[in-house]
C-alpha cells in the first residue's frame, strides 16, 4: 500500500545530536580549605530509561555488606518519551524539493516534511548536591528557552539543511536522603525537553517537463457560439538536453502557431 522502502534515519539522527549536546560535561571537586582543584571527573552518558538506573544503583544499597561493585556517580542517561504530530508547523503539503536525478531525462523529488516533536527526558544522578548543580548549571544557560542546531535530513543532498530547535521544558528533582546512615544517597535532576523535527517520504524520481504547449480561444466567437482558437504557444527549454531545474538561468525557446496553423494541437 505504501510503495517501496526508504529510510532517513530521522529519528536515529535526532537521538544522536540529542546526546552529543551532553557528551562533555565535567564536574570538578575542590578542597574545602583551600579551593584549589582535587579533581575532575567526566560525566558519562547513556541512553537507558531512569528506572533501569535507579534500580541498578538500588540493588545493593547496603554499603558495609555490599559485594558487588556499584555504579560510579555521577552519571547521566536519557530516552525518549514520547513522539507527536505538530499541527500548529503544517505547511501546504504539496510544496517540495527538487534535485537532479539520475539521468538528463528524469529529476528528484520529494514533499515537504511533516512536522513532530520529540519528547526526551535527560536524567542526571549524583550522589552530592554541589556535583549536580555543577552538571545543571552547565546545562540550564544554553537553552534561552531553546537551542537550534543545523541538520543534514538527506545525506544524498548537502546542500539541503534544516534547523532543528530543541527546547528545555522543565526540571525536576528527587532526593533520597532518608534512611540508615549507611544507605546510599542518590540525587536526580530531571530535565524535560522537545525537539521539533520533520519526518520526510520517499524520495520519488519522475520525468522532465519539456514541452509546455498554451491554446489561446475567443470563448464563444464561432459558430454556434463555439470557441475560436486564435493561436498556441509552445516552450522548450534551450538546449533541449539540459536537466531542467526550477532555478536554472539558461533560455526557453518560443514558438507562437497562429489559428491558420496545420498543427494538430
Amino acid at each position: 500500500m505504501f510503495g517501496g522502502h526508504f529510510y532517513h534515519e530521522k529519528t536515529r539522527r535526532a537521538v544522536a545530536i540529542f546526546g552529543k549536546l551532553f557528551n562533555n560535561l565535567y564536574v570538578i571537586r575542590k578542597n574545602s580549605d583551600t579551593g584549589a582543584s582535587t579533581s575532575q571527573v567526566k560525566v558519562p552518558l547513556a541512553y537507558a530509561p531512569k528506572s533501569k538506573y535507579l534500580s541498578r544503583i538500588r540493588e545493593n544499597p547496603d554499603l558495609n555488606n555490599d559485594t558487588k561493585v556499584a555504579i560510579k556517580l555521577p552519571r547521566m542517561s536519557f530516552e525518549i518519551t514520547s513522539l507527536s504530530y505538530d499541527g500548529s508547523r503544517q505547511v501546504s503539503k504539496v510544496n517540495k524539493f527538487t534535485r537532479y536525478g539520475n539521468t538528463v531525462n528524469d529529476r528528484n523529488k520529494f514533499f515537504t516534511g511533516v512536522p513532530y516533536v520529540i519528547s526526551f527526558q535527560l536524567n542526571l544522578y549524583t550522589k552530592t548536591q554541589d556535583d549536580a548543580l555543577q552538571l545543571v548549571e552547565q546545562i540550564l544557560p544554553t537553552f534561552n528557552p531553546q537551542y537550534s542546531i543545523t541538520l543534514k535530513p538527506f545525506s544524498e543532498y548537502s546542500d539541503i539543511l534544516e534547523d532543528i530547535p530543541i527546547a528545555i521544558t522543565g526540571v525536576t528533582f528527587t532526593d533520597d536522603f532518608e534512611g540508615e546512615i549507611g544507605q546510599r544517597r542518590t540525587i536526580i535532576y530531571t530535565l524535560d525537553f522537545e525537539m521539533k523535527i520533520r519526518y520526510y517520504g520517499a524520495i520519488n524520481t519522475g520525468p522532465i517537463v519539456r514541452d509546455v504547449r498554451a491554446k489561446i480561444f475567443d470563448i464563444g466567437s464561432g459558430l454556434n457560439d463555439s470557441d475560436l482558437r486564435l493561436e498556441t504557444i509552445q516552450l522548450q527549454p534551450n538546449p533541449t538536453t539540459l536537466n531542467i531545474l526550477g532555478d536554472s538561468d539558461f533560455g526557453f525557446t518560443r514558438t507562437d502557431y497562429g489559428a491558420d496553423s496545420d498543427a494538430s494541437w
